[in-house]
């Protein structure tokens, strides 16, 4: 337990060293798009509550996820139900600004499922930011386990079950085994592939790459 807090205080906490990298990430973003305070963005992946603090918010957010939708929207977003890889007919016709995604193209279940969400994002605005975790970075940022990424299944699956620093220590074998499943981290070449038109940029942590955004401007 005195590690699980210990996580919330370097990861998850408010004043953490992971929201400060958050706001930091936050400011790049508005940097790197300045008109972003009257676009149009399409979050895959994110929730609403993530855009409502910014210190930059975009006229308008259309958030897109798997997860239950909220009960109450702000008259600046949208909410739909539904998969980033198979994106319905009626979100594939509309257009954005900016398509938007942030720690989620590890998670939608291999690299045909990462091409087609990578081919909805290129199509469905004129830019995009797409960020991911770097795979070859030292420390496996979902569970904060060293070298996790590059053991076999079954020693992920022990360690998400039991390593101390995971989100929910002591899950159920069905659980973690499906945590780990749905969890690929990637490195440099794939992002260019998926994304050709893109700048990747590299976002460090005591000088090592800790993750990796493809990012297109206008």
């Amino acid at each position: 337990m005195a590690l699980h807090s210990l996580r919330f205080r370097l990861v998850d906490s408010p004043t953490s060293y992971g929201a400060k990298r958050r706001a930091r990430r936050a400011a790049w973003l508005s940097n790197t798009f300045p008109d972003l305070a009257e676009m149009s963005v399409l979050d895959l992946g994110g929730r609403v509550e993530s855009w409502a603090g910014l210190p930059v918010r975009p006229a308008h957010v259309h958030v897109v996820n798997l997860e239950p939708l909220p009960a109450e929207l702000p008259d600046w977003a949208d909410a739909d139900h539904a998969d980033a890889c198979e994106l319905p007919t009626e979100i594939l016709s509309r257009r954005y600004d900016l398509v938007f995604s942030n720690s989620v193209l590890e998670h939608v279940g291999g690299h045909e499922r990462r091409r087609r969400m990578a081919v909805a994002v290129r199509e469905l605005a004129p830019a995009y930011w797409v960020q991911t975790p770097y795979r070859y970075f030292p420390i496996e940022p979902h569970w904060v386990a060293p070298g996790m990424q590059f053991l076999p299944v079954p020693t992920r699956v022990v360690i998400a079950r039991r390593w101390p620093l995971a989100y929910t220590p002591g899950k159920s074998y069905e659980a973690a085994m499906r945590q780990v499943l749905t969890t690929e981290l990637i490195g440099r070449a794939e992002l260019r592939y998926l994304f050709p038109d893109a700048t990747i940029r590299n976002e460090r942590l005591m000088g090592l790459t800790k993750s990796i955004i493809a990012i297109r401007k206008p």
